[in-house]
């Protein structure tokens, strides 16, 4: 079991319900999945560019993405309808929770002046998305071998009801949002 599993059982379940009164283990909210997107525009032209953002999402992430698709034409951009547009890659389970720690505990220290993340960067229904600037952050990537920095979101879904429950177990399981 990863250290962020353990930790929410023991520590960030009790800190739930205590303060939101919680008669029942099940009711606590908990983090469903992680989502990580990744743009990868320059595919419609270049199809190496694709398989590059492809690796690097395979080495963040311990898992195959999945290749997102243009739903409209748009000529402006020399894009049709079915061209690939990007990545993406769905965490649940242990794989999520191994990333989540990463996260937390290394990959956002390492960002240059990081002064924590956006509390304000909530949907409205428990879910909380944050952008990386470049994937250079991630220990798995070597700078050396990167063919262009590229960022992309990642989505942490709860089944929290409000931002403030999702917010406040996000700040238990370690997510340094920052106190402007």
């Amino acid at each position: 079991m990863s250290r962020l599993k353990e930790m929410y059982k023991k520590e960030v379940v009790p800190g739930m319900m205590e303060r939101y009164g919680y008669k029942n283990v099940m009711q606590v909210p908990r983090v469903e999945k992680v989502v990580l997107n990744m743009g990868v525009g320059e595919a419609a032209q270049n199809a190496k560019a694709l398989e590059a953002a492809e690796a690097d999402m395979v080495a963040i992430s311990g898992q195959h993405p999945i290749t997102t698709r243009s739903r409209k034409s748009i000529s402006a951009f020399k894009l049709r309808e079915g061209m690939p547009v990007g990545l993406k890659v769905t965490l649940r389970g242990e794989r999520m929770y191994e990333f989540l720690d990463k996260l937390v505990n290394i990959v956002l220290p390492r960002i240059r002046e990081f002064s924590g993340v956006s509390p304000d960067a909530m949907d409205g229904y428990g879910n909380y998305t944050l952008g990386v600037k470049e994937q250079s952050v991630f220990p798995e990537i070597e700078y050396d071998k990167l063919d262009k920095l590229r960022g992309f979101e990642i989505c942490i879904a709860t089944s929290a009801r409000s931002n403030d429950e999702a917010r406040h177990l996000l700040e238990l399981m370690g997510m340094p949002f920052s106190r402007d």
